[in-house]
């Protein structure tokens, strides 16, 4: 199993931290950016498409909220089931940035920011 290290690379598109999360640690899952099996992901395939890092680089929307990609039905449920609050990883990215929010999650052991 993985250990949970602090590295840019692994800040997913939407702000989650990769290097915490379970299918990555136990190498089931190569992490957002390397996963070429998240054709289904709006934002990782927008991110891509702009050559952003994360939403954090995007200028259109000031807040991703604003964002049907990022916002959507899937991830409002997800983000209801989880507890999850992609909106302040992306905050905390625009704020840190990425290798800041790398060694904030790292250090915590968290995937996201709890709601």
């Amino acid at each position: 199993m993985r250990e949970i290290v602090s590295d840019a690379e692994l800040v997913a598109h939407c702000g989650l931290y990769c290097g915490a999360c379970r299918a990555y640690l136990k190498e089931r899952c190569p992490g957002c950016h390397e996963n070429r099996k998240a054709t289904w992901c709006g934002v990782r395939s927008c991110c891509m498409e702009h050559n952003y890092a994360s939403c954090a680089d995007c200028a259109e929307f000031a807040d991703p909220k604003d964002c049907k990609k990022f916002n959507n039905f899937v991830a409002k449920f997800f983000g209801l089931l989880f507890r999850s609050n992609r909106p302040a990883c992306i905050a905390q990215i625009r704020t840190l940035g990425l290798q800041g929010h790398a060694d904030n999650m790292a250090e915590n052991r968290r995937q996201t920011i709890k709601r």
